[in-house]
């Protein structure tokens, strides 16, 4: 941590007043979208729509962790069960060559503790990870305007991005979005991925990044005309290892909790090694876990109480999420 602030546990969230009412908005217009998706589609999420693969495997708890990390899921050493879902970030079932956001969500199975949601024991805890540090955003308002006007075409996302923006930002918020969608990606097995907005770690606050070993390889050419064939060879040859790593609040000024577009510049360390078994993603048993993994809930809320979404965008998540799993019958 050295050249660094400590870490600080002087976050705080600012709940604006009228956010129960944006957020039921924003609910509305993300179910709206889903249904039009899903008549096209098949039923589906609204977001992260096409599921690439799925697998299941185990999450080491390591001991030695820093003293901030150690709250939670990871205040002792423990092996848990876990499956991951890769997925592509668009609202459609696009070909997975076309640039696009990648997502890796885990669900760690087999938690104790009470539910961030207030609804009893926690029955997971959840980790949404996406192939970008931050967010090109920086709250859910504008997150959610840019997404109803990419639903509607491409023509509608310059002209909402320009209507909002001015002739002076509108060009940076596009360029913003075009790089971020653009990002080179060698693989889900290659690439770190990240939580890009934070969670609570008992009093603390941390960003989680999940970080590949090197023994998984390095990107493979073609590999962005198949993403799930490309995971899926390298599953079918041998074991696949990431680091899942914690980083924390030092100070508003350099990690903000409300400002999602800010990449925070504090260490990383390491509280968890996620080991997926060889396994063939072809085969009946993987064919039933894919499906078991389609129909579940991958949600940050879904999470011990210890690890409660911190942020504007959390927030949001918590009442789109939810309209969203409704919408396909999986809440």
């Amino acid at each position: 941590m050295s050249g660094h602030p400590p870490p600080s546990t002087g976050w705080a969230e600012r709940v604006a007043a009228d956010e129960d009412a944006r957020y039921a908005a924003y609910a509305k217009t993300f179910a709206e979208i889903q249904q039009r998706k899903s008549a096209r589609h098949g039923t589906g999420r609204a977001l992260h729509r096409k599921q690439l693969a799925a697998a299941q495997g185990t999450l080491e708890v390591l001991d030695g962790v820093p003293a901030y990390a150690k709250h939670g899921l990871f205040a002792r050493p423990h092996d848990y069960e876990v499956w991951v879902r890769l997925s592509n970030g668009g609202l459609d079932r696009a070909p997975d060559r076309v640039p696009d956001v990648r997502g890796f969500s885990i669900r760690v199975l087999g938690v104790q503790g009470e539910s961030a949601l207030g609804n009893g024991p926690a029955r997971s805890q959840d980790f949404t990870l996406i192939n970008q540090e931050a967010f090109a955003f920086r709250g859910s308002d504008e997150f959610i305007g840019f997404v109803a006007a990419a639903a509607r075409g491409r023509g509608d996302v310059v002209k909402h991005v320009f209507r909002r923006y001015g002739m002076l930002g509108g060009p940076l918020v596009m360029a913003r979005v075009l790089k971020m969608a653009g990002k080179p990606f060698s693989g889900f097995a290659t690439e770190p991925l990240y939580s890009a907005v934070p969670i609570a770690n008992g009093p603390y606050a941390v960003r989680v990044r999940l970080l590949p070993s090197a023994a998984n390889g390095k990107g493979e050419p073609g590999a962005s005309q198949d993403w799930a064939a490309d995971f899926a060879a390298r599953l079918a040859r041998g074991p696949l290892h990431w680091d899942l790593q914690l980083q924390y609040f030092a100070n508003e000024q350099l990690t903000p909790i409300e400002d999602a577009s800010v990449n925070w510049p504090t260490p990383y360390s390491t509280v968890a090694r996620l080991m997926l078994p060889p396994q063939d993603l072809r085969s009946e048993e993987a064919r039933r876990l894919a499906e078991k993994v389609e129909a579940s809930v991958f949600d940050p809320w879904q999470a011990l109480a210890e690890h409660r979404p911190l942020g504007d965008v959390q927030r949001a998540r918590k009442v789109v999420y939810f309209a969203s799993q409704k919408g396909r019958g999986a809440a």
